[in-house]
């Protein structure tokens, strides 16, 4: 597995990657109508400052994450279900704790077991809960002390 950073051409795959896992993580969700909504959030994190970091295994993305340096907020982290459990997640962190100093922060569906356990073996605990605004459920705020 290599890290790369994302670049344009690479974005149909990412796309296609995050319909794929979130529709296996949630699947009460219908993630593929929601395309346009990641492509425009992905635009406007980007314009914000936000890093694309791609795991590749030579021949295609199998993971990808989208956090702040800045400010330590971490927005998605994706790995393809296929690559899933297989170290992928913990490269992709492992790369987000080299590129910022702060605290790493992010907000994950409670509801999603499966993300919340990969957090909370990474170190992250809940600090808050609160609601997706999209989708109505509950979610988890949880931070990794630097």
């Amino acid at each position: 597995m290599m890290m790369i950073d994302y670049s344009s051409a690479d974005w149909p795959q990412l796309e296609d990657l995050w319909v794929k896992s979130w529709q296996q993580a949630m699947p009460q969700i219908d993630f593929e109508a929601r395309r346009g909504w990641f492509n425009a959030h992905v635009g406007e994190l980007h314009t914000r400052g936000y890093v694309v970091l791609c795991a590749s295994d030579g021949s295609r993305i199998i993971g990808f994450v989208i956090f702040d340096p800045v400010s330590g907020h971490l927005d998605q982290l994706a790995v393809a279900p296929d690559a899933a459990r297989k170290g992928c997640g913990r490269a992709l962190m492992r790369q987000v704790r080299l590129r910022t100093d702060e605290p790493i922060s992010l907000d994950v569906n409670a509801d999603n077991a499966g993300a919340v356990a990969f957090y909370k073996a990474e170190g992250f605990v809940i600090v808050g809960e609160g609601i997706n605004e999209r989708s109505g459920l509950k979610t988890f705020q949880m931070e990794l002390k630097r």
